[in-house]
């Protein structure tokens, strides 16, 4: 083994770098400090105070029973303030502003006002406009402020603060830099936290930009691309309150990291959001096996999108006579108003929407050719029935007991518009009617009908002119089990088919009925690891947001993904065209610099086009690595990650390698999270084990996956080299 800089080394005095308490200063620097942290005490337990009070009065409002439907909704959105001052116990209060003109204003995580009625504001939300300058002030530009104070608490006892002068007296690069990098500095739990007493300047400008069309963020490794994202999800919910009412879609490249965010967004009091990956978009369709990465990107382009609208036109029926059986007798509708009716019913209508307002003009075609023929007999049998029809006409005049008045039919053959109405409801729930016109006009199953399409050479030939012959050969020849890249093809084609039935909403909060309609309009989506979707995943984000108001974060240097885009106007073309804004984070907060050095070269193997974020902070710890052969793999992998654990023991530490070395690697190392480098996007870790970096190097879009694999942790990062034999 040859070890490149020492274990004990770069750990060496982590601890005595992170200190749980603020260093010691002169006795005048202490005596203010004490007096700060005894006066933001003093406004932390008012502010807890009124807290609780609310907290009580929401308790008995509650527990009255709600006895109609306007009390239930009263209800409810009683118990959604109910529970954002439970959320709030902790960080209730984290920065205070202090204006050129004498006010004082605090921030937290929510607001609150003083007792009694139009109580004066006590606490600022940090999501009011009256918060912002808390994240965007400088000494350049003070916004009518002259200090900003940084609040740290734990539970209900202030801890410390951390005064930032914006006279120009101090200067400082970062917003509140004392408070972000102790934040920063902290051990990870394997949860991402919010960062709401922490958001820098670049940060809350997208956070609070508007949302009136596509935003995409780019944002190297360790920038704050997925906070900014779920942050501003909080922001536009509070802001705009009638999107709350559609509900907000944040799309994740994984279920693991849908787990590691799902504590954020409920931590600020948002609940009308629904989580999900393009796989999971479709919640009765299971992706069931993996798939060759030249397949992921046929299926991924946006020309399947024709491809499915021709298939689906080709499944119409073509308009012709009608002959229909109804009260024993057969009845024909002609070719002419057959075509008329169908063509008026597919207009800018999906399949089986377009079924049924045919449907409902048969039954009103019928109807008018019973009546027709009916009144047509009538006439014929009115020549030969006269004299008789006479006779009958003087015998009921004659009859003094019947007092009944003859119309409609009765009288002359021919329905009123009340039997004309009561024949067509009839015709309408007559089950041979209903089986005629499914034979004619069937109800479609989207998995089936996909599956027809992708399984048929022939099919896929005509209707899939874009591919190559050995395309088509090795789209047929697919397993029967859905893939990844096949969901946006059947999202694409139940959008196409239409809901052979409305949707009943179902659940008592928008996200649970949301969640559960694949046909649902959302107010926002958010998109996190964006570079990641293919052109048709992108169509499944725009049919669930067709407003546009989208934000997406990315790195288009982490792209693993089997598309062949380097560029985002790339990646978004074929959804967006030109019509998008762009944003940058520009600066890396997590990854500290003595591992971002080693990212320049691999960025330059991956084609990178982007200045890479510049790392504002240091852990102290030189990278390490360690050269070991293929067969003394797993005993150092464990050695390892014990001493990683130990040094990092109220931590996390995570391994990352190639995938053909993670199944071995996770069979040594139990409870230890052991991914490849695509699986890792968008978590970290405090130390992470970096395993066989060039078998990464050497997998498809490879230096893009090591790029994504050096720059998860946020303290220590070591390497463990096999030796390759020369042929």
């Amino acid at each position: 083994m040859r070890r490149k800089s020492a274990l004990s080394d770069g750990a060496a005095g982590v601890d005595d770098a992170t200190p749980d308490g603020p260093l010691p200063g002169s006795a005048p620097e202490s005596a203010a400090l004490r007096s700060a942290v005894g006066e933001e005490q003093a406004f932390l337990d008012l502010a807890t105070a009124r807290r609780d009070r609310l907290v009580d009065h929401l308790q008995v409002e509650l527990s009255a029973a709600a006895l109609d439907a306007l009390e239930l909704a009263r209800q409810r959105m009683l118990r959604q303030q109910y529970e954002d001052l439970l959320r709030a116990r902790d960080g209730l209060v984290f920065g205070r502003l202090d204006g050129l003109d004498g006010t004082v204003r605090h921030v937290g995580r929510i607001g609150l006002r003083d007792d009694g009625e139009g109580g004066e504001p006590l606490l600022v939300d940090w999501r009011a406009p009256a918060a912002r300058p808390f994240y965007t002030a400088t000494a350049v530009d003070p916004q009518g402020q002259a200090r900003r104070r940084h609040i740290r608490t734990t539970g209900s006892t202030v801890v410390g603060v951390d005064d930032e002068p914006l006279d120009g007296t101090a200067g400082a690069e970062l917003v509140g830099e004392g408070a972000l990098l102790a934040a920063l500095d902290q051990r990870r739990t394997g949860r991402m936290t919010t960062a709401i007493s922490t958001l820098q300047r670049e940060q809350d400008d997208i956070v609070r930009a508007e949302a009136t069309g596509p935003l995409i963020v780019q944002g190297g490794p360790g920038t704050g691309k997925t906070v900014v994202a779920l942050h501003r999800v909080a922001y536009l919910l509070f802001t705009y309150r009638k999107m709350a009412e559609q509900a907000v879609l944040v799309l994740g490249p994984s279920p693991r990291f849908l787990t590691y965010i799902a504590q954020v967004l409920p931590a600020l009091g948002e609940t009308a959001v629904v989580a999900a990956t393009c796989d999971t978009l479709l919640a009765d369709v299971q992706v069931g096996r993996d798939e060759s990465r030249r397949l992921a990107e046929i299926k991924g382009r946006a020309r399947w999108r024709a491809t499915l609208e021709d298939y689906v036109a080709s499944l119409l029926p073509r308009p012709r006579e009608l002959k229909l059986r109804w009260d024993g007798e057969f009845f024909v509708i002609p070719a002419a108003s057959v075509a008329q009716a169908f063509a008026s019913a597919v207009q800018g209508r999906p399949y089986h929407r377009a079924r049924a307002v045919f449907a409902e003009q048969v039954h009103h075609l019928l109807a008018d050719v019973v009546a027709e023929q009916r009144e047509a007999l009538m006439d014929e049998m009115e020549e030969g029935f006269e004299d008789i029809l006479a006779r009958v006409d003087s015998s009921m005049a004659q009859d003094h007991g019947s007092a009944r008045t003859s119309t409609g039919s009765d009288v002359d053959g021919l329905l009123s518009e009340e039997e004309i109405e009561d024949l067509r409801c009839r015709i309408a729930e007559d089950a041979s009617i209903a089986r005629f016109l499914e034979a004619w006009w069937p109800t479609l199953d989207a998995e089936t009908a996909l599956g027809a399409l992708l399984t048929d050479r022939t099919l896929l030939a005509r209707f899939a002119p874009h591919l190559s012959p050995e395309e088509v050969a090795v789209v047929a020849a697919e397993p029967s089990a859905w893939a990844s890249s096949d969901i946006p093809l059947l999202d694409a084609l139940a959008d196409l088919l239409g809901e052979g039935a409305a949707p009943q909403p179902q659940g008592e909060f928008v996200a649970d009925r949301a969640r559960r309609q694949r046909g649902w309009v959302y107010g926002h989506v958010v998109v996190d690891e964006a570079q990641e979707l293919s052109e048709m995943q992108w169509q499944m984000v725009l049919r669930r947001c067709p407003s546009r108001s989208i934000t997406a974060v990315g790195d288009i240097d982490q792209a693993e993904a089997a598309h062949r885009h380097t560029t985002w106007a790339q990646a978004v073309q074929a959804a967006f065209g030109d019509r998008w804004a762009a944003a940058e984070l520009t600066i890396c907060y997590r990854t500290p610099q003595e591992v971002m050095a080693l990212t320049a070269p691999v960025l330059t193997k991956a084609g990178s086009h982007n200045t890479p974020p510049r790392a504002v902070r240091s852990s102290g710890i030189a990278p390490w690595e360690l050269t070991i052969s293929s067969d003394e793999l797993p005993g150092a992998a464990v050695e390892a990650v014990r001493q990683l654990q130990r040094r990092w023991h109220d931590g996390t530490v995570g391994v990352i390698a190639p995938a053909s070395r993670v199944v071995e690697l996770s069979a040594v190392l139990s409870g230890v999270p052991v991914l490849t480098a695509t699986q890792s996007k968008g978590l970290e870790w405090d130390a992470t084990l970096l395993v066989d970096p060039h078998g990464i190097a050497a997998e498809p879009r490879g230096w893009n996956g090591l790029y994504v694999a050096l720059t998860r942790c946020t303290q220590e990062l070591g390497q463990l080299l096999l030796t390759r034999t020369r042929p």
